[in-house]
Parts: C-alpha cells; sequence; structure tokens
C-alpha cells in the first residue's frame, strides 16, 4: 500500500474531519483577532467604524476561507504548490505594470472589492513550494549544490520583485523565512555562512552608495535607517513616528492608563495607530500586562505549531507547518522590534491585531494549510 493510500484509508471524511481540527489553535487565532478588534474600536475613540467592524468582518471571511481550506486533503495542496507559486509570481508582475500606488509604493492591485497585495501571497505560496520540493528531494541531496540553486531561485525571483514596488520589509520576510525553510529542509550550515558574509558585505555596499549615481536604497530608506541610529536627529520629521511609539509605550507602565485612556493615540500623536504602530496603543492602555499578554497569545500559537509539526509523519505536512508558523513568527517580531525602537520602521504589520484584509487573509488561508495537515494526517 501507498503512502497516499494509507493516508487515505486512515484519516477523517465527510463532516468528521470538523471534530479533528486544531481548535485550541483556532482559538487562540481567535483570541488574537479580538484584541485586535477590542484595540481598534479603542482607537476610534469607542466606535466599531471605520476599523473594527471591517476587521471583524474580513476576520469571518478569512475563517471560513481556513475551514474550506483545512476540509481539502494535504495532498492536493501539495500537488497545487507549484501554481500556487506560479499564480504569486505573476501577480507580482501584475502590480509592476498596473499595480495600485499608496503611499509612495505600488503593492497593490485593486480588485475593486478589496486592495490585493500580491507580496502577502507570495509569503505562503514560497513556504508551500518549498515542502513541495524537499519533500520531492531525497535527503542526500538536500545540500549538494546543484540541488541548492533551484530553491534561491524560488527565493531571490520574488524578493527582488517585491524590493523594486519598494516594499524592503516584505522582501526582508521573504528572504529570511526561505532561508529558515532551507535550513529546516536539512541544507548544510556552510551555506548560511557564506549567505551571511555576504549580507555583510551589502550593508557596508548599501552604506557606501548613499549619495552616488548607483545608490542602492531609496532616499526614505536611509533615512528610516538614520533614524534607527539615532531618532533624536529628527524628533519632528524621520524620527517622529518611532519618538512617539516610545512614549506611548513608556507612559503605560506597568498596567496601563486604561482602555480608550491612552493620549498618544486618543489625541493622535502616535501615527499609523490602527496599523503598523497598533501594539504602541495596546501598550500604551493596558501597560507592560497587556504587551506581555499578548506576546504570550503569539508564542502559544508558534508552539501549537510546532507540536502540530512534530505530530505529521510526512516531510511535507511537517516542513510546511513549520514554515507557516516561522512566517506567523517573523511578522510579530519584526513588528514588535521595529515599535520598540530594536529595528528600523520597515512597515509590517501586527498579525490579527493590525488593520488590513490582505494580510489577514493570507494568515488564515496558511494557518487552513496547517489545519488541512493536521487532519489529513495518518492516525
Amino acid at each position: 500500500m501507498s503512502y497516499l493510500e494509507y493516508t487515505v484509508k486512515t484519516t477523517p471524511s465527510g463532516w468528521r474531519k470538523v471534530l479533528h481540527l486544531n481548535w485550541p489553535l483556532i482559538l487562540l487565532l481567535s483570541a488574537v483577532a479580538g484584541v485586535g478588534f477590542l484595540m481598534l474600536y479603542s482607537v476610534a475613540g469607542g466606535s466599531l467604524q471605520p476599523w473594527a467592524e471591517p476587521q471583524m468582518k474580513r476576520y469571518g471571511m478569512g475563517l471560513a476561507a481556513m475551514f474550506v481550506v483545512a476540509m481539502v486533503p494535504i495532498w492536493l495542496w501539495r500537488n497545487l504548490s507549484v501554481l500556487a507559486y506560479l499564480i504569486s509570481l505573476t501577480l507580482l508582475v501584475a502590480v509592476e505594470l498596473f499595480g495600485a500606488i499608496g503611499m509612495g509604493a505600488q503593492r497593490w492591485i485593486d480588485l475593486g472589492f478589496m486592495r490585493l497585495q500580491p507580496s502577502e501571497l507570495m509569503k505562503v505560496a514560497l513556504v508551500m513550494v518549498l515542502a513541495a520540493y524537499y519533500d520531492w528531494l531525497p535527503l542526500r541531496k538536500t545540500s549538494s549544490p546543484i540541488w541548492v540553486i533551484l530553491p534561491l531561485l524560488l527565493i531571490l525571483g520574488p524578493t527582488a520583485l517585491t524590493l523594486v514596488q519598494p516594499d524592503l520589509g516584505t522582501a526582508l520576510l521573504l528572504m529570511t523565512g526561505g532561508g529558515l525553510m532551507m535550513f529546516l529542509a536539512g541544507v548544510h550550515w556552510a551555506y548560511f555562512a557564506v549567505v551571511l558574509s555576504a549580507g555583510a558585505g551589502t550593508v557596508w555596499a548599501v552604506f557606501e552608495s548613499r549619495g552616488t549615481p548607483w545608490q542602492l536604497l531609496k532616499d526614505y530608506q536611509f533615512r528610516r535607517i538614520d533614524t534607527f541610529l539615532d531618532p533624536s536627529t529628527d524628533p519632528l520629521g524621520a524620527g517622529y513616528h518611532i519618538t512617539q511609539a516610545k512614549i506611548a509605550m513608556g507612559s503605560g507602565g506597568w498596567t496601563g492608563r486604561g482602555f480608550m485612556q491612552g493620549t498618544q493615540s486618543r489625541l493622535n500623536f502616535l501615527p499609523e495607530k490602527h496599523t503598523d504602530f497598533i501594539f504602541n496603543t495596546l501598550a500604551e492602555e493596558f501597560g507592560f500586562v497587556g504587551g506581555i499578554s499578548l506576546l504570550a497569545l503569539y508564542v502559544l500559537v508558534l508552539i501549537f505549531c510546532i507540536a502540530a509539526a512534530l505530530q505529521n509523519r510526512d516531510r511535507f505536512s511537517s516542513l510546511l507547518t513549520l514554515g507557516v508558523g516561522l512566517t506567523f513568527f517573523l511578522y510579530f517580531a519584526v513588528n514588535m522590534s521595529m515599535v520598540m525602537g530594536l529595528a528600523p520602521v520597515v512597515g509590517v504589520p501586527l498579525p490579527l491585531v493590525s488593520y488590513g484584509g490582505s494580510a489577514m487573509l493570507v494568515l488564515m488561508i496558511a494557518f487552513g494549510l496547517v489545519q488541512s495537515a493536521h487532519i489529513h494526517r495518518p492516525r
């Protein structure tokens, strides 16, 4: 009996699949989203409009999408991995041709009812195609140079297209996520040593290129780096965001000022209070206790993903589940580091909490894949 036949015979069918969903994970995701609804209600001055109610509807759509994805056998998603990657890559090219422009960047495709950000889709598609590739590739060939080239191309292609938009934050997430997938698959550490050395050289080249005709970053990206190194150099300009974010976090203390009592957000000193800097609003109103509680929820989601990966018996499902968990980790780790001044401001949303459609929908689809692997694993 083949592995596929064994899987089909030993996994639940019909409505029994619903009983085999990872319900604790769903409850954790709902709890995180609930924190987002609460904070969006607060920053709107105690109103469901214009952010909380649309976010609730989007989460409902995302939850429905997760259930649909979960019901589809995981082997079918493995077979569709290459197609998902090619579609996402095509959409990234389409963004360059006729994408919608917002806040100085061309990152979206206007579908009428929503603006789709293809780079968000690519985060999941890249995890899928790399998991399928290493599931197909024999273990003894994992670190062979010729078999390392293809996954590198799969990572660098969308990274370059995303960097051109420009979207440095997402490009870094794609590159880091892809590299971690290769590491989890068993690629030898020497390759990563070479990449890290090349990265250090690239950082040097970026700083050396400033002010030259071959400048590697946009001027606003260099300003973000300057602001990260010393926000006080321009407290009313490029350093305004992070300065106000730190004031909001510091004023929250241990237990916060109270729900809807945050002065930084209520008086509009805190910029992007409903998207990138929503964690600072939470920290100001609920203090250290509120911030660490949200972080604990995120860590629990990550632990459940790792536990689910360990329970899976096939390589694709394990790598896919770990890849989704790592993508989720990179989201909240980069955002929290950014708003606390530990990393440059790169515009990465706080998962399931920041206001936005594409990121939430894609994350829920990704967790649908985790659920599919969980449901359809052999028992």
